[in-house]
């Protein structure tokens, strides 16, 4: 089957999306450091149910950026990506999206087929997006000045590659496109 073809990309994919220790670098600080700002919120306005503190979490990483990398690969990759594709790549987003759910994954005979494709697999998938939360919460904690510094040496690194008159260039042509409205 397609699925059984797909299965170990999409388990690899995910491992290594939600893993902290099978990278080939470190974590990046800037998620640690943004994770302990949300529990840090969490605990400055008394938030102590977990369910609160894992969609926080899901709804800032694997779900704002990871998902759109996932169905959209055009936007890192040059490639074109034709009708079945964004089909098979949907169905992984959807399972993507499931497994950084905290409710309870209930599928009947009347679920879409899209649910149904990875529903025994999603179970294993949630454990993995727990551990990960938990591995970086246990993780030291960055402090603002290593956070400033890798924050400087990031922008220093990647200096050149910003080419400012594209980005004029762009600017414009969105400002003539939409100059009423502007």
């Amino acid at each position: 089957s397609q699925q059984g073809t797909l299965q170990k990309f999409v388990d690899d994919l995910f491992e290594t999306i939600f893993s902290t220790a099978h990278r080939g670098s470190a974590l990046p600080l800037a998620i640690k450091y943004m994770f302990d700002f949300l529990d840090e919120q969490a605990d400055k306005h008394n938030i102590h149910d977990p369910h609160v503190r894992h969609t926080w979490k899901s709804n800032c990483l694997p779900l704002r950026f990871w998902v759109n990398m996932i169905k959209n690969p055009q936007f890192v990759f040059d490639i074109h990506k034709n009708s079945i594709t964004d089909a098979c790549l949907s169905v992984v987003a959807q399972t993507f999206m499931d497994s950084c759910s905290t409710s309870e994954h209930r599928l009947g005979k009347d679920s879409p087929s899209n649910k149904l494709l990875y529903a025994k697999d999603i179970p294993s998938y949630k454990n993995w997006v727990e551990r990960y939360y938990s591995d970086i919460a246990k993780m030291p904690a960055i402090s603002d000045q290593d956070m400033n510094a890798y924050l400087a040496e990031q922008s220093r690194m990647h200096m050149n590659e910003f080419n400012t008159m594209s980005a004029l260039s762009e600017i414009y042509s969105y400002v003539g496109k939409y100059s009423e409205e502007v």
